[in-house]
């Protein structure tokens, strides 16, 4: 009867040992690096959809490496998006973080995230089904993937200027903010183009999706506007 008592005493021990060690692992997860903002390969740290990686927004430079500064270019950038990026945008005004956070919590600007969509990889085996890969932004934000490129096609860029009309309602004065995440090009450039569309009321969320969870913001999931 005691070596009962006793083997049921060191299984309950277990248990609970166990136990603690898996609340502790799922702790460590949930505060690791990027855990709310992985490449979504089909299943993201907290079993919910992530940005979509694309090979146009790499991981930024490494912190440390020294890049000098960066001048605000006459025209749009063409390549090597996910570098430095400019601290002004002649004509709009540059947002920081709290800004950006102020301005939402108010409601007081549309926000439009500009990060490419995922493209489909080239040569999938016949009959491979193939899922768009979800995309996590600012709850409430309405994204317009590929517009932040340095040339658009024809329908591509009938395409952004109808999505503008509407969000704006037709108002060029209407607030409009734009990002993507920090030392992205696409941003800048987009908000350019909005401002060249003749937007008098452009905004650049300089940081992005990355600066908003750096304030302790969640994101969502958003589905593109069509």
């Amino acid at each position: 009867m005691m070596r009962q008592r006793q083997a049921r005493r060191r299984s309950s021990a277990r248990r609970i040992k166990f136990a603690l060690r898996a609340c502790l692992a799922l702790a460590l997860l949930a505060t690791a690096p990027g855990a709310l903002h992985a490449a979504d390969d089909g299943a993201s740290p907290a079993g919910s959809p992530a940005a979509a990686p694309h090979p146009d927004v790499p991981p930024p430079p490494a912190e440390g490496v020294y890049t000098g500064p960066v001048d605000e270019p006459a025209d749009y950038r063409m390549d090597n998006f996910r570098t430095p990026v400019p601290p002004t945008l002649r004509g709009a005004k540059v947002l920081s973080n709290d800004q950006a956070a102020d301005l939402w919590n108010k409601d007081g600007a549309v926000f439009i995230d500009v990060y490419p969509q995922a493209p489909k990889p080239p040569n999938l085996p016949a009959g491979t089904f193939w899922r768009e890969p979800s995309h996590r932004s600012i709850e409430g934000a309405h994204w317009l993937p590929n517009v932040g490129y340095g040339a658009l096609n024809a329908t591509v860029d009938a395409s952004f200027r109808a999505n503008l009309e509407k969000l704006s309602k037709g108002k060029r004065e209407a607030p409009l903010v734009f990002f993507c995440l920090k030392d992205c090009w696409m941003s800048w450039n987009a908000a350019k183009r909005a401002l060249e569309y003749g937007y008098t009321n452009v905004m650049w969320f300089r940081d992005g999706t990355d600066g908003w969870q750096e304030l302790g913001y969640p994101l969502a999931e958003v589905k593109k506007t069509e």
